[in-house]
């Protein structure tokens, strides 16, 4: 029990599996709370996700769902980056304070 070929004229037809992950909750959560520039252009390519896979763009569908996991990644790089340039910078500025108060203190005694 073979399939016939297809008719002349047509490409042959791939098996049809489970369409790739699309990321897109990920890419909204992404843009909401870590940095959003990066987290639109993954909206965007996780948006085309679906589309091309019920097109038959498996190769596309499953670049785009590739394109959009990469950038939620740089999204959650940048605002781990971010967060630990503020947690420097107010630490520094911490030490700072401290140490101002100390010398004013001392000057007082």
């Amino acid at each position: 029990m073979t399939q016939p070929p297809p008719p002349p004229g047509y490409p042959p037809q791939q098996p049809v599996g489970q369409a790739p992950s699309n990321y897109l909750v990920w890419s909204i959560l992404a843009t909401l709370f870590c940095f959003p520039i990066t987290g639109i252009v993954a909206i965007v390519k996780a948006a085309s996700v679906n589309g091309l896979w019920a097109q038959g763009l498996h190769a596309q569908a499953q670049a785009a769902a590739a394109s959009a996991r990469k950038w939620v990644i740089w999204s959650v790089v940048i605002w781990a980056i971010w967060v630990v340039i503020l947690i420097i910078i107010s630490v520094a500025g911490g030490l700072n304070v401290e140490t101002s108060s100390m010398a004013s203190l001392s000057a007082l005694l």
